[in-house]
């Protein structure tokens, strides 16, 4: 490549401060995390902790009405709206104006953790992203939107982060998976100047990539990243930096770090193999006070 790699370590994050918040909840920003599915919960629940354990002061979570009340309850810190669904169990377009006025009060978006049909996905995300102003985070099917709108991200100025893992960079991008994973970073950067947002990917390596051109380099992590759940946990990282005031790249570069160096702590401790995506949730305050210090 020709463009210049810039490597993350924690001396170059050091020298790039994450912004400090005002005093109380509300001077940390309000996040809202949407998706969530009757089959897959989980991923909702881990993006949402994980914007909270990332400094984000106030939560609200969208899901579907038959599991909201079992997420308010594992979650009690976050204001919990069950939305309209489909009889398969997926969040429906009904719930569309209840969504808008719950972004609408909130500082940092993500949508995308624990949905399961990319159809109901688009359909939903059409209607809402369009009139959205708070910054974005796009996670999982979720990003099944910038697929059929290559330019719906623009109103927002750069104001967005894209996290696919491989398989939907590859998707998004619309090109077989085996020429993603040729060139990651060449895909990454192809991503961002076409969506116009900062975007994440990788493997054991990882890259940040804006829509200019710029580019970051991660290798921190285990391969034990690999496991369900794990993406999710980065995107709300990543949202609750967002909320503090931290702008879209800075953001992904210490999200993705940060979620990097927890999973060498749990896999020196745990091993590499076995340890839970949850678990880096109480990993993920202590990196970020490390790094800050």
């Amino acid at each position: 490549m020709t463009r210049e790699q810039i490597v993350l370590t924690p001396h170059r994050l050091r020298a790039w401060p994450l912004p400090t918040p005002g005093g109380g909840k509300e001077g940390r920003g309000r996040v809202l995390v949407v998706g969530g599915s009757r089959s897959t919960p989980g991923g909702v629940l881990l993006a949402a902790e994980a914007a909270l354990r990332a400094g984000a002061g106030k939560l609200q979570i969208a899901t579907v009405e038959s599991v909201a009340p079992g997420l308010a309850l594992r979650i009690p810190e976050s204001m919990t709206v069950g939305l309209p669904e489909t009889d398969a169990g997926e969040l429906s377009a009904a719930g569309v104006d209840a969504l808008r006025d719950l972004a609408s009060g909130c500082d940092t978006v993500v949508i995308g953790p624990g949905i399961g049909d990319t159809a109901v996905a688009d359909d939903l995300l059409a209607q809402v992203i369009p009139d959205l102003q708070a910054t974005l985070v796009l996670d999982a099917l979720g990003l099944a939107y910038v697929t059929r709108n290559p330019d719906g991200l623009a109103h927002l100025d750069g104001r967005a982060v894209l996290s696919p893992n491989p398989m939907e960079l590859s998707r998004t991008l619309d090109i077989p998976q085996e020429e993603v994973e040729d060139n990651i970073p060449g895909h990454v950067i192809e991503l961002a100047r076409r969506a116009g947002a900062v975007v994440v990917s990788g493997t054991e390596t990882s890259w940040i990539a804006t829509p200019d051109g710029r580019i970051w380099r991660d290798e921190s992590g285990a391969l034990a990243l690999g496991v369900s759940g794990s993406g999710d946990v980065k995107a709300g990282v990543i949202a609750g930096l967002l909320a503090r005031g931290a702008d879209p790249a800075q953001a992904a570069a210490w999200a993705t770090y940060s979620h990097g160096r927890a999973g060498e702590r749990l896999a020196a401790e745990v091993g590499v193999d076995g340890f839970l995506a949850r678990e880096l949730l109480a990993e993920v305050p202590r990196v970020l006070v490390e790094l800050s210090s």
